[in-house]
């Protein structure tokens, strides 16, 4: 990864950072994408002590806010001029109905639209890249997800388990539509399933709701460096270069639900994506 430029959103803690971490240490420049300052400031220190790299840089970017993510993306693009891979891992679970700042629902806004926005306005620094990598960080989840275009700021019968189906659902079809659309070009796009990890997501930092759980469970869950593990192998490796459209759970191709393979589904999600974005794809 010697010359290479990354950027991770979600870096300050879990999957994010474990990612960070290892491709600083493949040594990798990265740029860690955090919503708090305090937070990202704390990880950056830590990532810079475990990887022992310099090369690391933190940049303030809430996903859930339409004009936060264009001035991240605008300050990205005067800072750089290209960008090898984008590493969209941040993601949320809202035990609750909670919405953006652009009044979309939390687990849909952040963990897709945030990201397909934040895609969009990068692509142009991914395509000078000598072979750009886009990764997706989804869930097996996604096979219970249903997208409701009849309610698209989905604002009823929202739950934390169909909520987060639905929004994993559409990181995959988004991968599998943006794959598509880069045919011909030297930018790749996959997604991936990290399986259960012991990561704080889920966890009110406000409250503290869901400790309690969190740590009975945690023995059994993978730690966030294995669940990093395909992300990292979809950045970094050789092996990867020409991989695109696919669906991967332990560094291996996978078959998705069917919804997730339907290529009308998918092209129906990027249009009112769009829609709902204002994203521009400039190909």
């Amino acid at each position: 990864m010697e010359g290479k430029l990354v950027a991770v959103t979600g870096a300050n803690a879990g999957m994010g950072l474990a990612t960070v971490v290892e491709l600083a240490r493949m040594g990798a420049e990265v740029v860690m994408i955090c919503r708090s300052r305090s937070r990202g400031e704390a990880a950056l220190a830590r990532a810079k002590e475990e990887s022992g790299s310099k090369a690391i840089t933190l940049m303030l970017c809430d996903l859930g806010s339409f004009a936060s993510i264009r001035g991240f993306a605008e300050a990205f693009r005067n800072r750089y001029d290209r960008l090898d891979v984008l590493v969209n891992n941040a993601g949320v679970v809202s035990l609750k109905r909670q919405s953006t700042e652009d009044g979309y629902e939390l687990m849909i806004g952040v963990n897709h639209l945030g990201h397909f926005l934040l895609t969009g306005e990068l692509l142009p620094c991914l395509l000078r890249a000598e072979q750009g990598r886009i990764v997706n960080v989804s869930s097996g989840a996604h096979k219970i997800g249903r997208i409701r275009y009849d309610d698209p700021w989905m604002l009823s019968g929202v739950n934390v388990v169909n909520g987060y189906a639905r929004s994993k659902l559409a990181n995959i079809l988004f991968t599998k539509e943006l794959a598509r659309r880069l045919q011909g070009t030297k930018v790749t796009v996959n997604a991936l399933h990290p399986g259960a990890v012991a990561t704080d997501i889920g966890v009110d930092r406000k409250s503290g709701f869901g400790k309690s759980v969190h740590r009975l469970l945690k023995p059994f869950f993978r730690t966030p460096l294995e669940g990093a593990a395909t992300a990292i192998y979809l950045a970094s490796s050789p092996d990867a270069a020409r991989m695109t459209g696919l669906y991967l759970i332990d560094g291996s191709p996978a078959r998705v639900a069917g919804t997730a393979s339907d290529e009308g589904e998918a092209a129906r999600l990027w249009a009112w994506s769009e829609a709902q974005t204002g994203a521009v794809y400039s190909l």
